[in-house]
C-alpha cells in the first residue's frame, strides 16, 4: 500500500469547514448520506480527479446511509481522508466510518443539545431579563463560534490520529476495519432488538374445561420469547436488510409496507 499524499492541512481544515453542509440533502433513503458525499467533494476531487470513473464510484460509494453529529463529523471526515490519501480503497475504509457514526452521534447531541445550549440559553436569557437587548445576537455568536471550535479540534485532532494510525498500523488496518465493522453490525443488531417493537397476540385454550378448574391459555408470543426472545424484530429487520440489499426496494416502499403490514395484521388480531 502506497499513499499519494495529496492532501493538505488547508483540505482537512476545508473539510471540517463543510461540515456545515452535512445536513444538505437529508432524507430518509439515506439520511446525510448525499450530505456525507458533499463533505468530502472537494478533497475526493484532488484524490481521484485524474480518474473520473474512480470519483464518480467514490462519491456513489459515500452516498450510502450515515447520520452522526455535525459537530464531530470532522474526525470522522479527517480520518476517512487519512486513510484515503494513503491509498486505501473505501472498502478498507468503510468499517471505521460506520463505527464511528454512533457514538459520535450520541456524544456530539449530548453536548451540543443538552449541554452547550442549555448553558447558553440561562446566560443569555438571564442578561435579556436585565435588560441587554443585544443578548440573543450574543447568544447565537457564542453559541456558533463554540461549535466551530469543536469542530476545528476534532478535525484536527482526527487528521493526526488517522495518519500516525496509519503509519503504525498499516499492516493491521484489514483487521482494524473487520474489528470496527463487527461493532457496527453489534449496535445494529441490537437496535433491531431494542426498537423493532413485534408482538403475537394470538393465544388459543389448551386442553378440556374440568369440574372446578379453569382452561390453560398458550401465549404464542410467550413461548416465544422463551425460545428466542426478539425473534419477530430480528426476522422482519433481516427482511427489511433483503429488500434494500438483494431487491434494491427503497426506504419509503419499506415504511410503506411497514405500515400497511402493521394495520392489516392488527386489524386481524394477529399482533398486538
Amino acid at each position: 500500500m502506497t499513499g499519494s499524499n495529496k492532501l493538505t492541512k488547508r483540505d482537512y481544515t476545508k473539510t471540517t469547514l463543510r461540515a456545515y453542509f452535512l445536513q444538505n440533502g437529508f432524507n430518509y433513503s439515506n439520511y446525510q448520506g448525499l450530505g456525507y458525499a458533499l463533505v468530502l467533494f472537494p478533497a475526493l476531487q484532488k484524490l481521484y480527479g485524474n480518474d473520473p470513473d474512480r470519483l464518480a464510484q467514490e462519491l456513489k460509494d459515500n452516498c450510502e446511509f450515515y447520520n452522526t453529529n455535525p459537530n464531530m463529523l470532522p474526525f470522522i471526515t479527517s480520518i476517512h481522508l487519512a486513510m484515503a490519501d494513503s491509498g486505501m480503497k473505501y472498502d478498507e475504509t468503510r468499517g471505521i466510518k460506520m463505527a464511528l457514526m454512533g457514538p459520535l452521534a450520541g456524544i456530539g447531541d449530548s453536548l451540543s443539545q443538552f449541554c452547550l445550549a442549555p448553558l447558553f440559553s440561562t446566560i443569555f436569557a438571564s442578561m435579556a431579563m436585565d435588560g441587554i437587548s443585544i443578548a440573543p445576537i450574543l447568544f447565537l455568536v457564542v453559541m456558533n463560534l463554540v461549535l466551530l471550535t469543536i469542530k476545528l479540534v476534532m478535525g484536527g485532532y482526527g487528521r493526526k490520529l488517522g495518519t500516525s494510525m496509519i503509519d503504525k498500523l498499516s499492516t493491521k488496518m484489514g483487521a482494524i476495519s473487520d474489528a470496527a465493522g463487527m461493532i457496527g453490525v453489534t449496535v445494529i443488531a441490537g437496535l433491531a432488538a431494542t426498537f423493532v417493537k413485534m408482538k403475537v397476540a394470538i393465544t388459543f385454550a389448551a386442553g378440556e374445561i374440568e369440574a372446578g378448574a379453569s382452561q390453560s391459555v398458550v401465549d404464542i408470543q410467550a413461548m416465544l420469547d422463551k425460545v428466542a426472545p426478539a425473534l419477530l424484530p430480528v426476522l422482519y429487520t433481516m427482511l427489511m436488510y433483503y429488500l434494500i440489499k438483494k431487491k434494491n426496494v427503497t426506504t419509503y416502499w419499506l415504511v410503506l409496507i411497514t405500515v400497511i403490514l402493521g394495520v392489516v395484521l392488527s386489524c386481524l388480531g394477529i399482533l398486538g
